[in-house]
């Protein structure tokens, strides 16, 4: 496990990290009340056991982490290279797994191969106008730890629209500041969910749910007057016209 890894696991420790992981296992738990089908991928480790794979519906529920952490993932890989069979993924969740790779995009081409026609696709990420991203910014390790760039919402939907998706759902959450302890004692995550007179500043964070689109294609004849000469055993067919 690298320094940035370490750091990374150790802030999941910490109160604030504790809390940020169990908003957002309340939330996603919400988000993934209709994600049925036989396997939900979560790609990308984020917290220290599955917390955020506890309330899925699917049949089964399997996590891809990059290898040196954490013990217990179901697969070991790099998320821009799965091995798992191309369209064989009803869901797939992303853990603020694109604001750690040096090529987010490609994280999500190689989602987009997995995921079947209709699939749905999770995506958690840091809102960049936010304290959260103001704190990322000014850390030279990124916060949290090892970081690498904080990606609007409104970013991550242009690369799903190009990929064929269309956004469902997008959800503000984390009414938290990133200085804070994280939760007093006895209070629940719920405040954390949505606005309120305590916390009067912008959401730290967005969910944004997605469904690959499959378009059918419907093929249009060339009118005849642009039609090619038929082409028969690798000759063209000849016609009556003279001249040649």
């Amino acid at each position: 496990m690298g320094d940035r890894d370490a750091a990374l696991a150790a802030w999941w420790g910490t109160a604030l990290g504790r809390a940020v992981i169990a908003v957002e296992a309340e939330l996603l738990g919400e988000a993934m009340e209709d994600v049925f089908g036989w396997e939900l991928l979560q790609i990308g480790a984020w917290g220290s056991a599955r917390e955020l794979l506890a309330r899925g519906r699917t049949r089964r529920q399997s996590l891809v982490a990059a290898p040196g952490f954490p013990e217990g993932a179901d697969i070991i890989a790099r998320p821009a290279h799965l091995p798992v069979t191309s369209d064989s993924i009803d869901a797939a969740l992303l853990p603020h797994t694109l604001e750690f790779a040096p090529d987010p995009y490609a994280i999500l081409r190689e989602v987009d191969r997995v995921l079947v026609g209709e699939g749905q696709l999770l995506i958690l990420g840091f809102r960049p106008f936010s304290l959260w991203g103001l704190r990322s910014r000014a850390s030279r390790s990124g916060f949290p730890p090892g970081m690498r760039r904080v990606l609007s919402g409104n970013l991550v939907r242009e690369w799903l629209v190009l990929l064929g998706y269309e956004v469902v759902a997008a959800t503000r959450y984390l009414y938290l500041s990133p200085w804070s302890r994280g939760l007093s004692p006895g209070k629940g995550t719920g405040r954390l969910l949505r606005p309120g007179l305590t916390y009067p500043l912008p959401a730290g964070a967005y969910l944004l749910k997605a469904r690959k689109r499959l378009y059918t294609m419907t093929p249009i004849r060339p009118r005849l007057r642009e039609q090619r000469p038929a082409v028969l055993g690798g000759l063209v067919k000849p016609t009556t016209r003279s001249g040649l």
